[in-house]
């Protein structure tokens, strides 16, 4: 009987663990996504946002492996209405998989945002692409 009552508070407690450790994960993401559309707000270019055409309204999933989770952007004209989720798209036109150190993923995303749509934003990207810390699907 005992036995079943210390197995009973040990799982309680491990559950506890793991739903806290989630919720970790889940703000840190949060934060992620807030820092990412804080970064277009204020390193964002206006001319890529008037090249988006057909893909308005479209996803773009980005998936940050260390916190195995998911940010999801909004593809718009307007700079101003640009917005970013915390979760998984639902259909995405394309994938950005990170796959760094989770101290390291700030650095990478502020990295991309600031990044011009030329070839030099290109090459400057370059050195995430070419050892796979970032992989770009679609």
């Amino acid at each position: 009987m005992v036995a079943a009552i210390n197995q009973t508070n040990t799982s309680k407690k491990i559950d506890i663990n793991i739903r806290a450790e989630n919720l970790i994960k889940d703000t840190k993401i949060l934060n992620i996504a807030r820092l990412a559309k804080m970064l277009v707000d204020l390193y964002g270019q206006d001319e890529p946002f008037k090249k988006v055409g057909k893909f308005e309204g479209k996803e773009i999933e980005l998936y940050l492996k260390e916190l195995d989770g998911y940010i999801t952007f909004i593809i718009t004209s307007d700079r101003n209405n640009f917005n970013c989720i915390a979760e998984k798209a639902k259909a995405p036109i394309a994938r950005i998989i990170i796959n760094v150190k989770e101290e390291k993923i700030i650095p990478v995303i502020s990295s991309i945002i600031r990044s011009k749509s030329n070839v030099f934003g290109l090459a400057k990207l370059l050195k995430y692409i070419i050892p796979r810390k970032v992989k770009i699907k679609g």
